[in-house]
């Protein structure tokens, strides 16, 4: 507990989409899923390798896992549960949200809910939609999840961008449901010259990392946690190459990989970071 009359720092939530190296966004119109179990599979080896990464330097962080990778890999998500992270879903195969019925999300979010649940032992409040794809296309998503007893969702992107975004999102902790405790967490982005700039995976590894510390020390100077967010795969720059990807596609996911490690291990240091249910319950408080 802080001090009397000091008021203790908001929680900085440090998270990790744990998909392989071909269910990405950049690759679902080049790489059918009914190969994907044909590829070789990577998550186990990367996963580990970021667990390594969070016990050098003492970080508990909340691992938003496909219900297709927990169902494959039931010991991996053992290990990170063991290691004192929060295991939430990210859905079933990394099907976009807005593609979806609100049926057809019903019955992902159950079915990846189960394998994760049923891998790790522990019981699973948190949601983040593949791509940051729940938007204004999708009114009936946050119902739906409440419906299913979550307690938070961290699945937008508060931003305009190509590949996703909600422009029109608050860009810190808000209630979708007016009669609903459930809390969208938006991702952390930066404030510039009157822009919202995405900070974390891709935008991470090949912008300047003042720019994340930028958006962290904004976020927590207005008393709210920063959310940070990347993918195991990005870790591994040995990961094999989609050479028929469109280019746009292959810059995005390919580039600096190998500087991606040591980037983290400085994010790390720099700023305090713990999971995102705790940063979830006190945005909950505050909203109260």
């Amino acid at each position: 507990m802080p001090p009397e009359g000091v008021k203790a720092r908001p929680t900085n939530a440090m998270s990790v989409d744990v998909e392989e190296w071909f269910q990405v966004g950049a690759f679902e119109r080049t790489i059918d899923k009914a190969d994907w179990d044909r590829l070789e599979s990577r998550v186990e080896a990367n996963t580990d390798a970021v667990l390594a990464l969070f016990a050098e330097t003492g970080v508990r962080a909340t691992f938003f896992t496909l219900g297709w990778v927990a169902h494959r890999h039931p010991a991996l998500i053992r290990r990170i549960v063991d290691a004192g992270h929060e295991m939430a879903s990210h859905g079933w195969d990394h099907q976009r949200v807005f593609t979806m019925t609100a049926d057809q999300f019903r019955a992902d979010l159950a079915r990846a809910r189960a394998a994760i649940e049923d891998a790790g032992g522990q019981a699973v409040t948190g949601y983040r939609a593949p791509s940051f794809s729940i938007d204004s296309r999708t009114p009936w998503a946050h119902s739906v999840l409440a419906e299913a007893g979550y307690s938070y969702s961290s699945s937008v992107a508060p931003l305009r961008h190509d590949h996703y975004g909600w422009a029109g999102s608050p860009r810190y902790a808000w209630r979708p449901l007016a009669d609903g405790d459930l809390v969208e967490l938006p991702v952390t982005v930066a404030q510039w010259g009157g822009r919202r700039l995405a900070t974390g995976g891709g935008f991470f590894r090949m912008l300047p990392a003042k720019l994340t510390d930028l958006a962290v020390g904004q976020v927590n100077r207005d008393a709210h946690g920063a959310i940070f967010y990347f993918h195991p795969w990005e870790v591994d720059p040995d990961q094999p190459r989609v050479a028929h990807a469109p280019l746009r596609s292959r810059v995005r996911h390919y580039s600096r990989l190998d500087a991606m490690a040591g980037k983290l291990r400085g994010l790390l240091a720099r700023h305090d970071w713990g999971r995102v249910d705790q940063l979830a319950a006190e945005e909950a408080a505050r909203l109260a």
